[in-house]
């Protein structure tokens, strides 16, 4: 059994099987999901997980080089801008229907149960050395 971290057995397993420049995205529970692309979905109710609780524990887990957002999120979601601005330096924005054709590309989705707007991210995975 593991000790810590994310417990959740298929995001465990899908986190160790990212390798480097592999792009993952966060996304809240009203983001089209990309075809084909496997989902690790731990929605539950409306804001459970929410998206910063599944965002912590997934940059616990990971090494990012970097990350991009929704352009719309500065306005319509501060409150989640103010979060990925200090989790994240250097983010990247881009307009939301942008955000959703570069989700095709992702290795991975893990949807989380939040319900406020634009609370997506494409985090870019990094290497450790």
């Amino acid at each position: 059994m593991k000790r810590g971290g994310v417990i959740n057995a298929a995001l465990a397993g899908a986190l160790a099987r990212l390798g480097h420049t592999d792009e993952l995205l966060i996304c809240d529970s009203g983001m089209p999901l990309p075809g084909g692309v496997p989902v690790v979905d731990l929605a539950f109710v409306a804001g459970i997980p929410s998206f910063a609780d599944v965002l912590d524990g997934i940059l616990s887990e990971i090494v990012v080089e970097g990350g991009t957002a929704a352009e719309e999120i500065r306005t319509a979601n501060p409150a989640c801008h103010e979060l990925l601005g200090e989790r994240l330096p250097g983010l990247a924005y881009v307009p939301h229907e942008r955000l959703k054709q570069l989700s095709a590309a992702a290795k991975l989705v893990v949807r989380t149960g939040e319900a406020r707007p634009y609370a997506n991210v494409i985090l870019r995975c990094g290497v450790a050395f």
